[in-house]
């Protein structure tokens, strides 16, 4: 048990002779023990070094192991979900020496990425598409007449979610050989590991229990009554130890329940599976953090870790304190819980992301009005149209791109039955190091089509406060969107007033450019705009525009500039581009925001000056096009 983070690399002697899974089946099983040691205390060095996910991925360190050492991957098709566990399989699949390089620009992904390694099968980052996607595979398999095994490793905490469920059922349904590994460690489904259930879950998947099993139901079959009393006798059985009842019904074979940290037990049974026929679900309880004491008493708080600076020996590996500036996140969970104070109908709702989005405290003093759905978008969001219907007001709280989702219900269950329904999303734009999986590219795109939605897009924290008060008052569909991370800080004014819905704000005044900037693209814009004397407009709505402010724009300036981190393509610039064309305004327009393609991971502002967001490019282009126009810029 570790109480700090190595600060220098660590003896390894084991891991350095793994450069794939075939080095690690030259271990004798009585070595893996140690070996896991060893990953765990390296996955400990190299997330301190880089920052990232690492407390699921302590979790399942022996389950890793034992996956590659038991099935010959890449062949056998080994799918991760979510993601965030998967740091051990990077290091157990060649890029052990590359995972210094994690998150950073041009380095190994935040999660399994189909064109980093052969290994990864499947690209993670939302979750609970790991068994969809392997029963995809076991079918190409088998319509290719290739032999392979199929394994999906999903959590606890996945498991909420239909998809998952909708997928346990096809699976039932298709009757293949299928390997599902829901790995418990939340204890949301189990009790702990009991050396009874142990027991019976080592018989379970044993080969002669199989063997008995099968050839049972042969001679059965033909005696449908007695078929049916043995099945719910097995059935009866395993319920009394295990929680497999409900897996059993769907067609699986329950194996469960299993200490999943005990390596040489995990590579008996998983040994002991890979000879079975037919769907399998292997239930194992790991525990979330394991091998470092911080993560274990905190698997919440230690979910993931901000890079580890060496100050002293004596230095405590912790995640840094939040600064006077608050985050996004941070300024919509006070905002919330000054409402709720003085409004006993707010209600507010989370498809697990809580704490993340800033509603700890508004969970601690209105637990009766805090509602974790878990990871479950598209309930989250038709639970709180059920809720609006019968005059609550629910806010949902949630990330960007976990609202995409939900987007039927979005359409279907709130706007189009025009329902007072507020969203607060979270990690709109660049997400920085979690790379395109958890970027906010889209909403601006997706939500401004949509009819009777409101869509605004704060330019900084204060902007947010009055924003979110906005969005509260109007009676309908309202989405606020801003980034992740701090602001400006600039002080924020604690009124709850709203501002006029469809009113943007002229931050500064010049001649020949006017700059229509949205969201967090306002600050570069201003920095620009000091060179070239433009004048810049917060716009703080995408739907409704401020078409009369656009027109006067129109009508005063040279040049039209709009900037949003957000897809170009049908994003906030080509909602003014429609109005210009629609009302005949006869001027140049110039639209930057992010390009048609996925962006992969690197530090925000590296990411913006990459794609010509930064205000030094924001200028030149503006530049460029003047001179392209025939324009003359009026220097300050």
């Amino acid at each position: 048990m570790l109480d700090e983070i190595p600060l220098s690399r660590p003896e390894t002697p084991l891991l350095d002779q793994i450069q794939s899974p075939a080095d690690l089946k030259q271990l004798e099983i009585e070595q893996l023990p140690q070996l896991a040691d060893e990953l765990r205390l390296f996955l400990l060095f190299s997330v301190g070094k880089t920052g990232g996910h690492f407390g699921a991925g302590l979790g399942v360190v022996e389950l890793t192991i034992a996956l590659h050492y038991v099935f010959d991957t890449p062949v056998d098709r080994l799918v991760w979900d979510v993601g965030h566990q998967a740091y051990p399989h990077k290091i157990l699949t060649g890029r052990r020496d590359e995972m210094l390089t994690m998150r950073q620009a041009g380095g190994l992904a935040a999660f399994p990425n189909r064109e980093e390694s052969e290994y990864d099968q499947f690209g993670v980052g939302h979750s609970s598409t790991s068994i969809s996607a392997i029963l995809g595979m076991m079918v190409a398999a088998r319509m290719q007449d290739k032999e392979q095994h199929n394994i999906a490793v999903i959590g606890d905490g996945a498991m909420t979610a239909g998809m998952a469920f909708e997928a346990l059922n096809h699976a039932g349904h298709l009757d293949d050989n299928v390997l599902v590994i829901l790995n418990d460690n939340n204890m949301s489904i189990s009790n702990n590991v009991g050396g009874l259930s142990s027991y019976f879950a080592r018989m379970w998947a044993s080969k002669p229990y199989n063997f008995i099993r099968t050839g049972s139901k042969r001679v059965l079959s033909k005696i449908p009554q007695a078929l049916s009393a043995a099945h719910r006798a097995e059935e009866y059985m395993k319920g009394m130890v295990s929680p497999g009842t409900l897996f059993e019904e769907i067609g699986f074979n329950y194996i469960g329940l299993i200490d999943g940290h005990d390596v040489t037990g995990l590579v008996e049974i998983l040994k002991n599976i890979k000879t079975l026929r037919g769907p399998q679900l292997l239930h194992i309880v790991t525990q979330k953090g394991k091998g470092y004491s911080e993560s274990e008493n905190d698997p919440f708080g230690m979910h993931a870790l901000n890079k580890i600076e060496a100050k002293s020996e004596k230095s405590k590996t912790k995640i840094a304190p939040a600064e006077a500036s608050p985050t996004y996140s941070q300024v919509f969970g006070n905002w919330l819980c000054d409402l709720a104070a003085i409004d006993d109908k707010v209600i507010g709702i989370t498809p697990a992301m809580g704490e993340g989005s800033g509603m700890k405290e508004f969970a601690r003093q209105y637990p009766d009005r805090f509602h974790d759905v878990a990871i479950a978008e598209q309930h989250a969001v038709t639970f709180a149209a059920g809720m609006a219907c019968d005059g609550l007001k629910p806010i949902v709280a949630i990330y960007s791109t976990f609202l995409q989702r939900a987007y039927d219900q979005l359409i279907h269950d709130v706007a189009l039955q025009n329902l007072d329904v507020m969203f607060a999303i979270d990690r709109a734009g660049l997400v920085g190091e979690d790379g395109p999986t958890h970027a906010g590219s889209f909403d601006l795109t997706y939500l401004r089509c949509v009819p009777n939605m409101i869509v605004m897009a704060p330019s900084n924290e204060n902007e947010t406060h009055k924003l979110l008060s906005t969005a509260f008052a109007h009676k309908g569909p309202t989405a606020v969107r801003y980034p992740r991370g701090k602001g400006t800080g600039i002080e924020i004014e604690r009124k709850l007033e709203p501002v006029a819905i469809g009113k943007a704000v002229v931050t500064r005044e010049g001649r020949s450019v006017a700059i229509l900037a949205f969201g967090s693209m306002v600050a570069p814009a201003l920095e620009s705009a000091t060179s070239i004397n433009a004048t810049v407009v917060d716009m703080r709505f995408v739907k409704p525009l401020d078409e009369e402010l656009i027109g006067d724009m129109a009508t005063s300036h040279q040049l039209i500039v709009t900037i949003e981190e957000n897809s170009l393509m049908g994003g906030a610039g080509s909602a003014v581009n429609e109005f210009l064309l629609q009302s005949n305004y006869q001027i140049p327009i110039l639209n930057l925001g992010l390009p048609d393609r996925f962006l992969e991971h690197g530090k925000v502002p590296e990411m913006l000056a990459s794609v010509n967001l930064d205000s030094e490019s924001i200028t030149n282009a503006i530049k460029k096009k003047l001179k392209d126009c025939k324009i003359q810029s009026e220097a300050v």
